[in-house]
């Protein structure tokens, strides 16, 4: 339920009035200031009472007297409960990003294991960013890594593909992973599809933290199997059982039984940083490490009660979680979890035994990215300071965007915009460019738009510009990103191209200037140097890697995807029967219609596609 706006006119914001007229109840509230930037988020459970003591006679921290004197409106909003007032604040912390809170700093998307259960015989496969309802997410996993090693875990013990649907339905024999006993080959019909069901079924089971129940299943199997004097197959159920009972053993030495997030915050000087170690079945499934913003001037406590309000806004927490600090509000955290998990939650920080020890070993983890991540910032704020210096610079560049361009004979061309900041890269702006409408290998036309794009779409967004912008390449590309910044206003942003020296050596890149002295070389002595190549060298990557994704998409479509009524089973029955595409071609219009299920109008259609 909300209320409508309660402003103050931005000349005069009388705070103590304002928070005279708010309700006793449970609510959000809103604090901008004469621009209407978001300022500060906050819930409580008595609006009136919490944002009076804002403009109180107590004295005040720093922090707040400037947030304060900087008030030219607040909004509220009344909840019906301050568990949904917990909810909401963290959807507007999200949403408004506000100055003066604790923000978690979480650029990517965390990556899943998908099974992609839309198709007859599901692959397993790794996946981040937005999800389709045909196909089912575990997880989300900590990181990129644990995903992989969880991927190649299912599939030794059992069996599931991990092909792309196009590769799959080509196949005509089964690929190296049925050889090394990673796949059943359901490509070429060597299991059927009730068999891998059963595997899916299992393989789900096992992510869900069941492995028991897998291995009960597993022995019955095994048993009607030798019954049946199947033996082979009795064989492999046995080794599937054993596999999965050796792995068990390991997982309750090392973590225990249970799902639970353990949870430490460490600090060094004026950051902090929070280590998650996620342990579900049992098993762990790796850490990761977070460096929230705005924590200064802020306990420990309250560090964390922002982090798990966000952290948990879009993943639904385990039964346990082990925290390194006591908070205020455990017991609110507690019912909030619980009422979006469907099951109790509980909240503990002062762990016994070995969850103590894991706790232990989380702030040491902890701890150690602070002293690595102070290390790294250091390093490239020194590298930064360098390039200001030998570009002549009045001001140190914050962010540095550079862009290349990746093509295989004018073909297929993709663009990359990489961008780079005082903590390295910075991932969630990076952006590929699919370019098209010019002549092929006319990198000056590929170079302007890119350069069009990007910054046209920039100014149209508001979105934050560069610094400094590099574009690889020599004179020529630097003349185009001249002309397409004077088009678009922002001839004031500082340019570089980047071109390969003589000798073609890295570190010996030739720096071109639009102005004196025109051309740099500063050699591999320089750290601006290092600094340099090194966002160059991520922009070449982002750039081929795209580049190579678009070239094998292409090499692997089939034009039969292409004719309608001709699914993945019509093809794959088409290419097994005819031993590949060129068979299929010269396959005539009777010939076709021998397939099962392609009738005379069908193999008409067929045959006309790829003649």
């Amino acid at each position: 339920m909300e209320n409508p706006e309660l402003k103050e006119t931005k000349a005069s914001f009388d705070g103590k009035t304002f928070a005279r007229r708010l309700s006793a109840g449970p609510g959000v509230y809103l604090m901008r200031d004469n621009e209407g930037t978001a300022l500060y988020v906050g819930k409580a459970a008595n609006l009136h009472k919490r944002v009076a003591s804002y403009f109180d006679a107590r004295p005040k921290i720093d922090r707040i007297m400037r947030m304060v004197a900087r008030i030219q409106s607040i909004e509220v909003s009344l909840t019906r409960s301050e568990a949904e007032a917990l909810l909401l604040e963290n959807e507007w912390i999200k949403s408004l990003r506000p100055r003066y809170n604790v923000l978690l700093r979480d650029d990517k998307s965390y990556p899943w294991v998908m099974l992609g259960t839309d198709h007859e015989f599901p692959r397993i496969a790794f996946h981040r960013g937005g999800k389709d309802k045909g196909k089912q997410y575990l997880g989300p996993y900590p990181s990129a890594s644990s995903v992989r090693e969880s991927i190649n875990l299912i599939q030794k013990l059992f069996l599931l593909r991990n092909c792309e649907d196009s590769y799959f339905s080509h196949r005509t024999r089964p690929c190296l992973q049925y050889q090394i006993r990673r796949c059943t080959a359901p490509c070429v019909d060597k299991i059927s599809t009730t068999e891998y069901a059963g595997q899916v079924e299992d393989a789900l089971l096992f992510l869900r933290g069941h492995s028991q129940k897998v291995i009960t299943r597993l022995i019955g199997r095994m048993e009607n199997a030798a019954g049946s004097q199947r033996y082979e197959q009795a064989a492999q159920y046995r080794d599937q059982i054993n596999h999965l009972k050796q792995m068990q053993a390991r997982q309750f030495v090392s973590a225990g039984n249970g799902d639970l997030d353990i949870i430490a915050l460490a600090r060094l000087a004026r950051s902090c940083a929070i280590e998650v170690i996620s342990v579900r079945g049992g098993r762990s499934l790796g850490q990761r490490d977070f460096f929230p913003s705005q924590s200064e001037g802020h306990t420990d406590a309250e560090v964390l009660h922002a982090f798990l309000g966000q952290y948990f806004r879009e993943r639904t927490p385990p039964p346990e979680l082990i925290l390194s600090h006591s908070l205020e509000q455990q017991n609110l955290f507690e019912s909030v979890f619980s009422e979006r998990s469907g099951r109790k939650v509980k909240i503990q920080s002062h762990p016994r035994s070995h969850r103590r020890q894991w706790l232990e070993l989380a702030g040491r983890n902890a701890l150690n990215a602070l002293h690595m991540r102070g290390f790294e910032s250091s390093r490239i704020s020194k590298q930064f300071e360098a390039l200001a210096e030998l570009l002549q610079l009045e001001d140190v560049p914050q962010i540095i965007e550079c862009f290349d361009v990746s093509h295989t004979a004018g073909h297929k061309t993709v663009a990359s915009c990489v961008v780079f900041g005082f903590d390295g890269p910075v991932k969630s702006r990076y952006r590929r460019y699919n370019l098209k409408g010019f002549e092929p290998g006319d990198d000056y036309a590929a170079m302007r738009e890119v350069l069009s794009r990007r910054y046209r779409r920039l100014q149209k967004e508001e979105g934050h510009l560069p610094d400094l912008i590099l574009v690889d390449g020599g004179k020529g590309q630097l003349g185009i990103a001249m002309e397409v910044l004077a088009e678009c206003g922002l001839s004031d942003i500082p340019l570089m191209g980047v071109a390969k020296g003589p000798s073609r050596r890295a570190g010996y890149e030739e720096w071109v200037l639009p102005v004196a002295p025109y051309r740099l070389q500063p050699g591999p002595e320089s750290s601006a140097s290092h600094l340099i190549q090194q966002v160059r060298d991520e922009a070449h990557r982002f750039a081929i890697s795209g580049h190579r994704g678009r070239r094998q998409k292409a090499a692997v479509h089939s034009v039969l995807e292409d004719i309608p009524g001709v699914g993945a089973r019509r093809r794959r029955l088409l290419l097994t029967h005819f031993g590949g595409l060129q068979g299929v071609r010269k396959a005539g219009i009777e010939e076709l219609m021998g397939i099962p299920g392609i009738n005379r109008q069908l193999a008409a259609r067929i045959f006309k596609a790829l003649h």
